[in-house]
């Protein structure tokens, strides 16, 4: 399965900094440890993602920060299936850096990108048995990575947008008008994709039969637009994702 992919530091609140000051803050002073942080859990669930209002696959995922650094776990189950399709690992530093990430399929394909040189340089590996094919990205190591099927990704994204573009005023979120824009990496397709994100507001959401009051974010592409909702009254987690334009739509569980 493969669908279509669509997508700056300020604290918006002591809430948004606890809960992803590693994922999105600037290093700061790296002191040698003489032991290593224990691993905090930030987030961790699954996603469901329907097409057409039929179930087609389960994304679960985890969220955790550990000596500095974020790692960010995720794996797809199609409906019906007992093994993961798709495995994917991404580990960036506190300062949003990119310090490797790795894509696996069933079908043995696979994938890695890290930086080389103050750039991205990807290895392509078709099959267990095929010699690895390597493609180099004039984007720096901040770019965020946002592969094909995982939306874990963007919730990465989301949080980088509000923390870096957004900032609280009496009590309320306050966003630019203007999308703030990311030059992203799309590593299954070998291609960077500028995308931008905005806030709509707050709307009154249909979750499983319950109303929920959610922060609506517009995520577009040259050729695609992505709605998200998060909760601001829970660490400010994903709880759906709209495509229109490939009917599919994506709750956690």
């Amino acid at each position: 399965m493969k669908l279509r992919t669509g997508t700056r530091v300020s604290v918006i609140g002591s809430l948004i900094f606890v809960l992803i000051s590693s994922l999105l803050s600037f290093a700061g002073d790296k002191k040698d440890k003489v032991k290593p942080e224990a691993v905090q859990t930030v987030d961790s669930g699954s996603f469901g993602i329907f097409v057409k209002g039929q179930r087609v696959a389960t994304e679960s995922f985890h969220i955790q920060q550990q000596s500095g650094n974020s790692i960010i776990k995720s794996q797809l189950k199609e409906a019906g299936g007992t093994d993961p399709a798709q495995k994917s690992y991404l580990e960036i530093t506190g300062a949003g850096e990119l310090l490797r990430y790795e894509w696996t399929q069933s079908s043995g394909g696979s994938l890695t990108v890290f930086p080389e040189n103050d750039f991205l340089k990807e290895k392509i590996t078709a099959s267990a048995t095929a010699k690895p094919a390597e493609q180099a990205f004039l984007l720096p190591s901040k770019s965020p990575i946002l592969d094909n099927n995982f939306f874990v990704h963007r919730e990465v994204l989301a949080w980088r947008y509000l923390a870096s573009a957004c900032k609280t005023e009496g009590g309320s979120l306050k966003c630019p008008q203007d999308a703030a824009e990311f030059g992203t990496l799309v590593p299954q397709d070998r291609i960077s994709v500028p995308v931008r994100m905005e806030l709509v507001g707050k709307e009154k959401i249909n979750i499983r039969g319950s109303q929920r009051d959610l922060l609506h974010l517009k995520l577009t592409g040259d050729s695609s637009e992505w709605g998200l909702w998060l909760d601001d009254q829970d660490h400010y987690k994903l709880i759906r994702v709209a495509i229109p334009a490939d009917d599919t739509e994506v709750v956690r569980d």
